[in-house]
């Protein structure tokens, strides 16, 4: 059976446009093949931004942690036992002033782990987490892919190599905020790239 680890940071939580197009996917691949799917909201996880003591309870042995420092360990323990079940991760992000929401990068801050999803060699860093594929269903009120504003496409990109899933496919809902005609159309493609994703 499939595992699939689906990531939303979408404020709107399930009425977001990068939501809708994600669970039209899941939903689509729900009835074509054998899977389970696990569901995290990033917006609702309120975590913290990165500290230094977060990080020196990961490089502090399990055997030597304090109360403390094994709670702060565990949240990214958690995170990332989770990303390593996965099969294939799907990620709904939208578009907030151009970068992706700060709840997802709190999120990959505790997923970047040296020795743990990557490690670094004499010919530079190797991503730990092979064998895996990443979709990610994007929405944005204006269209940017392909453009220097799209900032989101090329950094996903690199975070998910640099981890070592080099599959990383991207579904685009764009213009949904230049008119109705524009939203529909950007919907209606969506879904045509689902199906060609999914036909196989």
């Amino acid at each position: 059976m499939k595992t699939v680890l689906a990531i939303f940071s979408s404020l709107n939580g399930d009425q977001g446009n990068s939501s809708k197009i994600a669970n039209e996917y899941l939903s689509t691949i729900e009835n074509n093949e054998a899977v389970r799917i696990k569901r995290v909201d990033v917006a609702s996880l309120a975590l913290d931004h990165l500290t230094n003591e977060e990080m020196q309870a990961w490089m502090t042995d399990a055997s030597q942690r304090n109360d403390t420092k094994h709670a702060l360990a565990k949240i990214s323990d958690d995170i990332v036992e989770e990303v390593k079940a996965a099969d294939e991760i799907v990620l709904a992000v939208p578009m907030y002033n151009f970068g992706i929401p700060s709840s997802l990068k709190a999120y990959f801050d505790r997923i970047a782990r040296a020795g743990v999803t990557f490690k670094y060699t004499e010919n530079g860093p190797v991503g730990l987490l092979e064998n895996k594929s990443a979709t990610v269903f994007a929405a944005r009120g204006g269209v940017y892919a392909g453009s220097e504003f799209d900032t989101q496409t090329p950094y996903l990109t690199h975070f998910f190599n640099f981890i070592g899933i080099s599959d990383v496919k991207f579904v685009y809902a764009e213009g949904l905020n230049m008119g109705e005609d524009i939203a529909n159309k950007a919907f209606a493609a969506a879904s045509e790239k689902i199906i060609e994703l999914t036909k196989n």
